[in-house]
């Protein structure tokens, strides 16, 4: 099977509308990180929907700092210019929207149903295999425009072994290769269709989708991690914003603004 990212993303179809998301690309074998480039290029004024492709990343990241492992020709790692028209204060939908587009994505192009851990991980078989980084660049309240980072792990036939209990790929947890191509399309595709929810309907419709497709949203005791600290509970919904709801000991309700969650157990087992 050859496995390459071609330099044209999707195809209008007669009659469609043109999709907004992959034009222009640009592709590079080995690029730092593809958020640096999307970034320059926003700066210098390239269009929504530009998007940035690498076979592989020498300082990629994730949230909080995290590395990225980018091993070449194996992986998917992108970032997209978005243009959004809507305050800085609702960015964080942004990531929420996105996470939707690739859990469908992935189930259209492999024939498999993703969770998503809220706010920012797409998860096969309870184990992590994408990630998404959006940072947002505002200007008396409003969004100049907002990079999304994504990072999915399609054809690795094994992780590393500090990575192997939390993190996998599609090729891991279904057995078959995929085109890189095949995917990049149809995530392409669907994380276009919720951002333009989001921008057309607001941000409640994305919740609700979200709240139906998590099963991290409500019911699951779980710990988040804020810098140093940790709060402990279980997780009661998602306000009308997409912020995180969570049910202490105590009974109280604690909105978690941002943080990473992970699952947790009385016993003090935690995931990552």
């Amino acid at each position: 099977m050859t496995d390459t990212l071609s330099k044209t993303i999707g195809s209008e179809t007669p009659g469609s509308k043109p999709p907004r998301f992959g034009h222009p690309v640009y592709r590079f074998e080995t690029i730092d990180t593809t958020m640096k480039e999307a970034t320059a290029r926003a700066e210098n004024g390239e269009p929504e929907g530009t998007l940035i492709v690498a076979d592989q990343q020498t300082s990629g990241r994730g949230r909080l700092g995290r590395a990225w492992v980018s091993e070449p020709g194996v992986g998917l790692y992108f970032s997209l210019v978005l243009r959004p028209p809507v305050a800085a204060a609702r960015s964080s939908v942004l990531t929420l929207a996105l996470g939707l587009g690739v859990a469908r994505g992935i189930g259209e192009a492999c024939g498999v149903q993703c969770d998503i851990r809220w706010p920012n991980d797409v998860l096969l078989n309870d184990k992590k295999c994408c990630g998404i980084l959006v940072e947002s660049v505002a200007e008396s309240g409003s969004l100049r425009y907002a990079i999304a980072g994504i990072g999915i792990n399609v054809n690795q036939a094994a992780m590393p072994p500090d990575l192997a209990d939390i993190a996998t790929s599609l090729r891991i947890e279904t057995g078959c290769e995929y085109l890189r191509e095949t995917v990049l399309e149809a995530v392409l595709k669907h994380c276009e269709r919720y951002y333009e929810m989001f921008i057309e309907r607001g941000a409640l419709p994305v919740v609700e989708a979200f709240s139906r497709t998590s099963s991290y949203v409500r019911g699951k005791t779980v710990v988040v991690e804020l810098g140093d600290s940790r709060i402990y509970g279980t997780t009661a919904g998602l306000d009308p914003s997409g912020v995180l709801l969570l049910k202490r000991e105590d009974g109280s309700i604690e909105a978690i603004l941002a943080g990473s969650v992970r699952p947790w157990t009385k016993s003090g087992e935690e995931g990552l």
